[in-house]
C-alpha cells in the first residue's frame, strides 16, 4: 500500500512538472484592447476612463493601446490598420468614425463601438436588436425635443441655430432630429455646417446675430471646439443648449442636458467583458441609456444672470449640477 501510495505521489510530483513547463512555455494569451476615439474631449474622455475602470472591476488584467484620431477620417483608418497589426485581442471605437474605420478594417476582431447615435444608419449593425458578426455597442442617442423644450421653459426663442459636423454620421442624423423637433415646436430651424474643428469659431460667428439660441448635440468635432462656441455666444448674448454636461462644466453653456458618458463607458466595459468571457457580438443586441440615473441635467446660473434671464426653481431642483458664483455643485 506505501509503495503504490510512493509512485502515485511521484506520478503527481512529475505531472505537476510538466503542468508547470508547460504553462511556462504557453502563458495565458494576453488581452490587448485598442480604443480609438475619433476626438480628445471630456465627453469622450469620460467613457475612454470608464471602459478601463469596468474591466479593472472585472479583474481582467488588460494592456490597452489608446489612440485618439484628432477628429481625421485619415487618422483613424490608420488606428484601425495598427490596430490589425498588433492582432488586438478587442477594438473599441468610441463615437462613429472611428467605430465605422474599425469595422470596415478588422474584419475578424471583435469591434464594440461606444457613443455612437445610430449605429443601424451608420452601417455598423443591421439590427437594434442583434449585434453584427463581429460588432456591438452602446448608442447614446439623445432626447432632442426634450432638451429644447427644457431650454424654451428658460427663454422663449423663435430662432435656433444649431452646428454641426457635416461628415460625421452621427451629427448628420442628430441635426435631422433637431430639425424636426423644431418643426413640431414651431420654432425656425437654423443651420451650418463644418467639416473640422478649427472651422467651428468662424461657423458660430456666421450664424450667432440669425438666432436666438444655439443647441449643440453630441457632435465630437463642434464638443470638442465648446470654448470658441460658448465665447462667441456670451459676447453676443445668446444662450446654449447641449446634449453633453461633461464639457458645460467648463465652458459658459446656460444648459446641459444628457448623459454620464462615464457611465456610458461603464456600460461598454460591461459589454467588453462579456465578450472576453465568450459572448459573441452577434448575440448582444445594442444597448442604451435608459435609466433615469443615466442623465445629467447641469444649469449655470452665472451665465443666466449674464443673459439677463431666470431659471426656474424647478429646473434647478431638478438640475444634479449646478454652477453659481463660479463653483460646481454635484448633488
Amino acid at each position: 500500500m506505501e509503495k503504490k501510495l510512493g509512485v502515485l505521489l511521484v506520478f503527481l510530483a512529475v505531472s505537476l512538472m510538466v503542468a508547470t513547463s508547460l504553462f511556462a512555455a504557453n502563458p495565458p494569451k494576453k488581452v490587448l484592447i485598442g480604443i480609438s476615439k475619433i476626438v480628445a474631449h471630456p465627453a469622450l474622455d469620460a467613457v475612454e476612463k470608464g471602459i478601463k475602470d469596468e474591466l479593472a472591476a472585472s479583474k481582467i488584467a488588460a494592456e490597452y493601446d489608446q489612440q485618439n484620431a484628432n477628429g481625421d477620417i485619415g487618422t483613424a483608418s490608420s488606428i484601425s490598420n495598427k490596430f490589425k497589426s498588433e492582432k488586438v485581442t478587442l477594438a473599441v471605437g468610441i463615437a462613429t468614425p472611428t467605430a465605422q474605420s474599425l469595422v470596415n478594417t478588422l474584419k475578424g476582431t471583435p469591434v464594440v463601438f461606444s457613443a455612437v447615435t445610430d449605429p443601424v444608419k451608420a452601417g455598423l449593425v443591421a439590427s437594434l436588436k442583434k449585434g453584427g458578426k463581429m460588432v456591438t455597442g452602446v448608442s447614446d442617442m439623445t432626447p432632442v425635443k426634450q432638451q429644447i423644450q427644457l431650454l424654451l421653459k428658460i427663454k422663449k426663442i423663435k430662432r435656433l441655430g444649431h452646428i454641426y459636423t457635416s461628415s460625421e454620421e452621427n451629427a448628420v442624423v442628430l441635426a435631422g432630429v433637431v430639425k424636426q423637433a423644431c418643426k413640431e415646436l414651431g420654432i425656425e430651424y437654423v443651420e451650418t455646417t463644418v467639416s473640422k474643428s478649427s472651422e467651428v469659431k468662424e461657423a458660430t460667428q456666421a450664424i450667432i446675430r440669425r438666432v436666438d439660441a444655439l443647441y449643440i448635440s453630441t457632435d465630437n468635432t463642434v464638443v470638442s471646439a465648446m470654448s470658441a462656441v460658448a465665447d462667441v455666444a456670451v459676447k453676443n448674448k445668446v444662450p446654449i443648449m447641449s446634449a453633453d454636461p461633461s464639457s458645460a462644466e467648463k465652458y459658459a453653456v446656460l444648459a446641459a442636458w444628457g448623459f454620464d458618458y462615464y457611465k456610458v463607458g461603464r456600460a461598454t466595459g460591461k459589454m467588453i467583458v462579456e465578450i472576453l468571457k465568450g459572448k459573441k457580438p452577434e448575440q448582444m443586441p445594442t444597448r442604451f441609456m435608459t435609466k433615469t440615473s443615466d442623465v445629467d441635467l447641469l444649469v449655470n446660473l452665472d451665465v443666466a444672470r449674464k443673459l439677463g434671464l431666470t431659471v426656474p426653481k424647478d429646473i434647478v431642483k431638478s438640475a444634479n449640477r449646478v454652477v453659481e458664483n463660479g463653483k460646481l455643485t454635484k448633488k
